[in-house]
């Protein structure tokens, strides 16, 4: 496979440069916006000794809190990409033109979005640690989780940015596909405390599977085996990345 060094990076810093240029609206909007999720639930559970797998609510809560934000911060990152590129700035023909084949192209919007996913964990992490302790139980397994991830909001991201033809489509995919999966993936409760359906339907959410293995990178422990998490999150990674490069390599909305 020949691959574009030169044009691999350069579409990553322009990805990099431009979530950067305006990084108060996209990385610490974000970061303060998981604060407040924080702070929030701290005032309405701070008159209770609530615990979940033997840590306090807010313990447990805070990596579901962070890798939301990862999460829903890598697929603004691609899909707002690729949007504003087809219908404001008109320059996605320029990238489509450039000696770049479809893997390198998608790459390199994935790898930008996946950078910006990982800025704003560390830096909610690291705001969150001045309020209270978050063990760290394998940072391996905080990596692995972090990184598939992002890459599978990323991709959704570029299916997404790709499908829709305007800003209310981008919003629509947002609402109906990505906030429910994101609320329905134990996020701010373990699943062992929802009803028998909702729990068998959690085990078919991707999303469930990527809060659940960061969250128990942090604290030991989960609801989910952490292999069949990863490989669920693998494979659904290998078939978004096989569907948004065939969406390029056929020009998908985006060829005339």
């Amino acid at each position: 496979m020949d691959v574009n060094i030169i044009g691999f990076s350069t579409l990553i810093k322009k990805e990099c440069a431009r979530f950067f240029s305006v990084y108060l609206q996209t990385i610490v909007a974000p970061v303060m916006t998981t604060f407040l999720f924080y702070v929030v639930f701290t005032t309405v559970f701070s008159g209770t000794r609530a615990e979940v797998f033997g840590f306090p609510f807010v313990t447990f809560l805070a990596p579901g809190l962070v890798m939301m934000g990862m999460a829903q911060n890598s697929f603004a990152n691609s899909s707002s990409s690729l949007i504003v590129s087809k219908m404001m700035q008109s320059n996605l023909s320029d990238i489509l033109m450039a000696p770049l084949t479809p893997f390198v192209i998608l790459s390199g919007y994935v790898v930008g979005a996946v950078i910006r996913g990982l800025i704003i964990g560390f830096l909610s992490v690291f705001v969150l640690m001045f309020f209270l302790h978050i063990p760290v139980s394998s940072l391996a397994v905080i990596m692995v989780f972090s990184f598939l991830g992002c890459t599978l909001l990323a991709l959704l991201g570029f299916i997404g940015g790709i499908w829709a033809e305007k800003f209310d489509h981008l919003s629509a995919f947002t609402n109906f596909v990505i906030t429910p999966l994101t609320f329905l993936s134990g996020t701010f409760f373990s699943i062992e405390n929802i009803a028998p359906f909702w729990q068998k339907a959690a085990q078919f959410n991707p999303f469930f599977y990527m809060i659940d293995g960061f969250r128990h990178g942090f604290l030991g422990v989960g609801d989910s085996n952490l292999y069949i998490g990863a490989a669920m999150l693998i494979v659904c990674n290998i078939v978004l990345w096989a569907g948004c490069q065939y969406m390029l390599h056929v020009g998908y909305k985006i060829k005339s």
